[in-house]
């Protein structure tokens, strides 16, 4: 199946270049907030977070009175990430040393109670630098007063795993050391949406945050190797150990993500599941007893490739595999890693070409961090691929609703990954025909411009994590396949998520942001092309000067349209119909009398006409026909489930 999203970069070399100091162009726009007591840092895996960090952390330790930097991750694995390193040789004034004392995300677990031991022994003694977990900060937090965090710098990689839902002991625990003392806060993520309805921060303590952004089409458009990225999706029926080959490449080097146990994709027997692919791919040889690499010996062509196991659940087994792809720094090193929960976020592998992910995954942030995982520059490629092998709905199965909906909002995330990795716009109001677009602008008549504050910040960091709890909604989805006047979706829908997610915007700042990201949907969604000095982009089927949009054009656009044709190309006639009619149940009412007075109606109309009564009929009967057929059929699907 074809790429739903193919982008090409200019290989400008920029974002991998570096100042005098050291830092590249997204650790230089960090480096220049790094006096700010709350900064929040947005930018892609492989952007190089953790070394700003280094930076801001060293200045504070030397210039700004911090006395002690606390860095916290979600797994043992990203500690890597921030051990010590060599800055002076490349510029910067300090370098960055750990006591490995205190590096607690070393390989082996002595256990909790004594690194958070340890932590608290820290913040009373002269050490200066302490690596943790995410967990072993909240069981220190948990027995400590907030003000001994005074003086400290206590820095928060992969931060959408905070949230403000009362049940986070991560995020109620930033909000008290926000409050009861002085610490500063830096928090790091390479996306800030968590996938959930849940906000990372409250408002009001997100406002106290300075944020640095800095985009994916940045960082991609700037690196010297790297010069494509694809997104696609495959769908098989039954069980995808039977499809993984179809799709994996062991000549490429992968990342597989085997499904979650309690997935619908997963055999719920994961050891299994593992043996299969290897089998697949070919003959084990032997297990290095020192390293944990399995070498197999390929069917396709006899070559020995390495494949690392991140699934076994052996404590030892997997520090050692652990450790043996912490320290990889050859392309020779490792052919195919398979995975289930870890290997996503700050898993630094520069060789990877292809992420390949079976199963929907429910969260963007986690989708982003695993194709992440193949798009760091480096010189063994030039493309990067993520492919995300999902279930095709069937009709005999119970689960077909949920199968319909994971379909769709793979399709969805797809279309945002795709606006993600573009180019910026800037939108702004046309006043006349003289009133000329500089570069990077469109100007639009009848836009209204963010006018408040609040509004600009959101269009400038959030408009991204907006739009994703935009196109992950329910009532959304079920409008994508076209389903649903246009004007509906931009002026009701939209407006009303807008509202949820900022509860705090007034009716003229939800109304400038709604048309701010139904304009940068549409267009971001749509086809332009040059013609001379002139420049047209698609509007439906037809193209349009762009120096003749006006936002009731667009708002007659439905931002889906993409979505459904994709949709159209990459699944059967049958699949089709059957995400018209899981949406269709939830919508129409039938009682059991009037299923059975229909049937034989419904029979004879069969009978007739050799074709089932349509939804898309102007006949009302007709069309009610075929809501009390697409009742009838649940039913029966139910009972054969046992339901």
């Amino acid at each position: 199946m074809p790429d739903i999203v193919h982008v090409t970069y200019a290989q400008t070399g920029k974002s991998a270049s570096t100042n005098p100091l050291g830092m590249r162009e997204m650790q230089e726009k960090a480096y220049q907030a790094r006096d700010a007591q709350y900064l929040l840092l947005k930018a892609p895996p492989a952007s190089g977070k953790s070394r700003a960090l280094m930076f801001i952390a060293l200045d504070k330790l030397i210039n700004q009175g911090i006395k002690k930097i606390i860095v916290a991750v979600p797994e043992k694995s990203i500690g890597g990430s921030f051990r010590s390193t060599d800055l002076t040789d490349h510029g910067f004034y300090a370098d960055w040393e750990i006591n490995d004392a205190y590096n607690l995300c070393t390989p082996g677990d002595d256990g909790g109670k004594s690194k958070v031991q340890t932590f608290k022994n820290f913040l009373n003694n002269g050490e200066r630098i302490i690596i943790c977990t995410h967990a072993t900060l909240r069981f220190a937090v948990d027995e400590l007063d907030e003000s001994m965090f005074d003086g400290t710098l206590l820095a928060i990689d992969e931060f959408h795993h905070v949230s403000a839902d009362a049940d986070s002991r991560l995020g109620e625990h930033l909000r008290s050391i926000m409050k009861k003392s002085n610490a500063h806060i830096m928090a790091m993520t390479g996306s800030y949406f968590r996938g959930d309805s849940v906000p990372v921060l409250l408002p009001e303590d997100e406002e106290k945050f300075t944020k640095v952004t800095y985009n994916y089409y940045e960082q991609l458009n700037g690196y010297r190797h790297l010069k494509s990225l694809g997104i696609g999706y495959h769908f098989y029926q039954g069980r995808y150990t039977t499809a993984i080959l179809d799709i994996l490449d062991t000549t490429k080097k992968t990342i597989l993500h085997i499904p979650n146990v309690n997935s619908g994709e997963s055999t719920k027997d994961k050891e299994k599941e593992v043996g299969f692919i290897l089998d697949a791919i070919g003959d084990v040889t032997h297990q290095d007893s020192d390293t944990g690499v399995i070498y197999v010996r390929r069917h396709l062509d006899g070559k020995i490739i390495k494949v690392a196991d991140l699934v076994n659940d052996n404590a030892k087994d997997r520090d050692k595999i652990v450790a043996y792809l912490r320290d990889m720094n050859s392309v020779d090193d490792m052919d195919l890693i398979i995975a289930l929960g870890m290997a996503k976020e700050g898993f630094d592998w520069p060789y990877c070409e292809h992420a390949l992910t079976v199963g929907y995954r429910g969260s963007l942030t986690e989708i982003i961090q695993i194709i992440g995982r193949c798009t760091r520059d480096s010189d063994n490629k030039t493309h990067a691929q993520f492919t995300n092998l999902i279930a095709e709905p069937d009709a005999q199965r119970e689960e077909v609703n949920l199968s319909v909906n994971n379909m769709l909002k793979a399709i969805t995330a797809s279309l945002l990954m795709e606006q993600v990795l573009a180019p910026n716009f800037k939108f702004k109001t046309k006043l006349n025909d003289d009133d000329e677009a500089k570069p990077g602008e469109i100007k639009i008549r009848g836009l209204k411009e963010p006018s408040s504050k609040r509004v600009k910040d959101i269009v400038e960091s959030d408009l991204n994590d907006l739009k994703a709890a935009i196109l992950q909604d329910n009532t959304m989805l079920k409008a994508m396949p076209g389903n649903m006047d246009p004007e509906v979706i931009n002026k009701v829908l939209i407006p009303k998520i807008i509202q949820i997610k900022y509860p705090n915007l007034t009716e003229d700042e939800v109304e400038e942001l709604r048309q701010y990201v139904v304009v940068d949907s549409v267009v971001k969604n749509a086809e332009i092309k040059e013609i001379g000095d002139k420049r047209f982009i698609r509007m439906a089927d037809s193209f349009v000067n762009i120096d003749d949009l006006h936002i009731d054009l667009i708002d007659r656009i439905n931002p889906f349209q993409k979505a459904f044709e994709i949709l159209s190309k990459s699944v059967t006639t049958h699949v089709l119909k059957l995400i018209q009619e899981s949406i269709e149940i939830n919508r129409i009412q039938v009682s059991e009398d009037e299923a059975i007075l229909t049937w034989p109606k419904i029979k004879d109309f069969y009978a007739t006409f050799n074709r089932e009564p349509s939804f898309a009929s102007l006949d009302p009967l007709e069309k009610r026909m075929a809501e009390v057929l697409l009742y009838i059929k649940d039913q029966k699907r139910r009972q054969a489930n046992g339901n």
